[in-house]
């Protein structure tokens, strides 16, 4: 059943009240604003600078591993590498494709936000991001002396192609606020962060007088838009500062400002992140990371301990959720593909160098012992290793951003609850990732493209890319637009984790606006996972998926259970009631921006209320 006019219209005023009306009028006067031509970017203005923007190394030799990408190859979205001619890329066309954008030559703010000839504007973005700067500058600071010339002749290029203020690059303000990180952290690897070259200061104050008019439009989406673009205030303005810049100190006091109020405001005192994404935590992250080794380096004055334990908080969220074996993590939410600090080789879905440069500048420990390229960060940000090791991993609840993970010898479970105070980005209520000897089992879809043709966005971020019940073919909650959803959901009930000798579990419950409910109960074992899923109040059918991860299993069904199998794992469903269908389906996961590939989807379909009981087990 469609939800009507009247409906809707409730929905939409109940999303926004959550929102924040605060956050909703700031977007507002911002899109009136460029609509009136009257905001201040409209009227910005620029010259662009010219080379030389980095001189050598004036540092010692470095016998550090620089990454190996960006020589013959470049890299985008850490993942698509394509070959790299002697001449820098096209700026302002699509890498995969090769179509060049339309509307190029106008400012900016003239551009609308997904007018774009190539398609996902991400793929245009990838390149001005600057990731090269900094495998450049590492090859630099080890003497090859072709990377610095390199270094140079790409960023006059880039400039010359995307002239201040004009064309798609500089329309939105975290992909400037990355280029300002980019360029700070090749000149703290070359170590002329206070000795910087006057095209490298003029080329920061460009990009920070687009940044600073539209920071209020970035914090009000309440994401990493606003820790970004107060990062790269705070970073460029006091770089500017030490150089007597007086717009130079009133950046750094803004960004400042602002990255205490996003640590405070956005991260849970469990450790949570608004944006409910495990990537873009992860990119949060490593700003604060960055920000407070660029502090260190400056010798600027310490942020507060609020900020501190904030992050602390962060990052032993995410550490309880990687792989000690692969640093692989449960793919959780959005993912563009975004890594902030490309220092190291590390596969990109390896958060190790994350949680380990963050555990020793905001708790001083180290989550991994020993040597390994998870430490290459701290070596090239000068940061001395923690002292002490973290805690081992265990079961734990985060209550204020509705997590549950479950730990038991090698396997973790992760168990996505309801629990919203920044809007949720996917239909991933009750999922569920299973991981077990560092292998991810039973997964989440991943993101795909935030702008594909055609749009598939309903298939990576709604119901059919989770391991979850769906009901009546909807998602759990109506979709407003692109990146929301409405009437948010609030758990029925939830249990504390219980532990016993042989076994960790939770249960939770909720009800959609639908009226159609949903219970879960996870019991984790030695061997396996038992699963007991509850379900009612649906109209026709509910749908109980299990995204397989593979495409080498195969179903069997007798006396009532339904058995799938690839030789090592099995996983068995039983129902209470008539199963309508069960089958192996083919459907699809994203470990990678862009990138897509075929796994076996277990789904089971009934059309009465009942429960469905599932056991996951493995050979030890």
């Amino acid at each position: 059943m469609r939800l009507d006019k009247i409906d809707m219209v409730l929905i939409k005023i109940r999303t926004a009240w959550r929102l924040g009306v605060k956050n909703i009028f700031a977007v507002i006067i911002y899109r009136v604003g460029i609509k009136l031509r009257v905001h201040p970017v409209c009227h910005l203005d620029g010259v662009a600078p010219v080379a030389p923007f980095f001189s050598s190394s004036k540092l010692p030799g470095s016998d550090l591993i620089a990454v190996s990408d960006w020589d013959t190859h470049s890299l985008l979205f850490s993942n698509v590498r394509l070959p790299l001619g002697k001449e820098p890329p096209r700026w302002l066309a699509n890498p995969l494709t090769g179509i060049e954008l339309n509307n190029a030559s106008l400012q900016w703010w003239k551009i609308g936000d997904f007018e774009s000839s190539t398609g996902d504007i991400k793929l245009v973005w990838e390149y001005s991001r600057m990731d090269w700067v900094i495998a450049f500058a590492q090859r630099a600071r080890n003497g090859d002396e072709n990377s610095l010339m390199r270094l140079n002749v790409w960023i006059s290029d880039w400039l010359e192609n995307n002239p201040p203020y004009f064309g798609h690059n500089w329309k939105c303000g975290q992909e400037a606020s990355i280029r300002v990180i980019h360029l700070a952290c090749a000149a703290l690897i070359l170590g002329q962060q206070s000795s910087t070259l006057q095209g490298l200061k003029q080329l920061i104050e460009l990009h920070l007088a687009r940044i600073a008019p539209t920071l209020s439009y970035a914090v009000a989406q309440n994401n990493n838009h606003g820790t970004s673009e107060a990062a790269a205030l705070f970073i460029g303005g006091s770089w500017l500062a030490n150089s007597g810049s007086h717009n130079g100190r009133k950046w750094e006091n803004l960004g400042r400002l602002w990255l205490e109020d996003r640590a405070n405001k956005l991260i849970e005192n469990d450790g949570s992140f608004s944006q409910y994404s495990l990537n873009y935590h992860r990119m949060m992250l490593d700003t604060y990371s960055f920000v407070e080794v660029w502090r260190r380096q400056l010798s600027l004055r310490p942020f507060s301990s609020g900020l501190r334990v904030k992050l602390a908080s962060g990052t032993f969220w995410l550490s309880a959720l990687v792989s000690r074996v692969t640093g692989d993590a449960p793919n959780l939410g959005a993912n563009d593909g975004a890594r902030l600090l490309p220092l190291t080789d590390v596969p990109y879905r390896d958060y190790r160098p994350t949680v380990q440069l963050a555990m020793a500048l905001f708790a001083e420990k180290k989550a991994f012992l020993g040597e390994g390229s998870f430490n290459h960060n701290l070596e090239w940000l000068s940061v001395t290793m923690g002292k002490k090791e973290a805690q081992n991993q265990s079961s734990r609840l985060f209550s204020d951003g509705g997590y549950a993970v479950l730990h038991r010898n090698d396997t973790m479970v992760l168990f996505r609850y309801p629990q919203f105070r920044y809007r949720p980005g996917q239909a991933d209520i009750f999922h569920i990732d299973l991981w077990h000897a560092g292998a991810n089992v039973l997964g989440d879809a991943g993101t795909f493209s935030y702008n594909s043709i055609p749009d598939l966005s309903w298939y990576f971020s709604g119901a059919p890319g989770h391991n979850i019940v769906q009901f009546d073919d909807r998602d759990q909650m109506p979709k407003l637009s692109r990146f929301l959803y409405g009437n948010w959901l609030e758990p029925h009930h939830l249990s504390s984790m219980n532990h016993n000798k042989d076994s960790v579990s939770i249960s939770a419950g909720y009800v959609d606006y639908r009226k159609a409910r949903h219970d879960r109960e996870i019991t984790l074992r030695d061997e396996s996972v038992i699963i007991v899923d509850r379900v009612s109040g649906f109209n026709s059918k509910a749908i109980l998926r299990w995204r397989l991860n593979s495409t080498n299993w195969s179903i069997q069904k007798t006396n009532g259970y339904v058995i799938v199998s690839d030789g090592k794992n099995m996983l068995c469903v039983t129902s209470n009631v008539a199963m309508v269908r069960a089958e192996l389906v083919s459907g699809w996961k994203s470990l990678f921006y862009m990138q897509r590939s075929k796994i076996d989807v277990l789904e089971i379909e009934i059309s009465n209320p009942g429960h469905f009981s599932t056991e996951y087990s493995w050979s030890v």
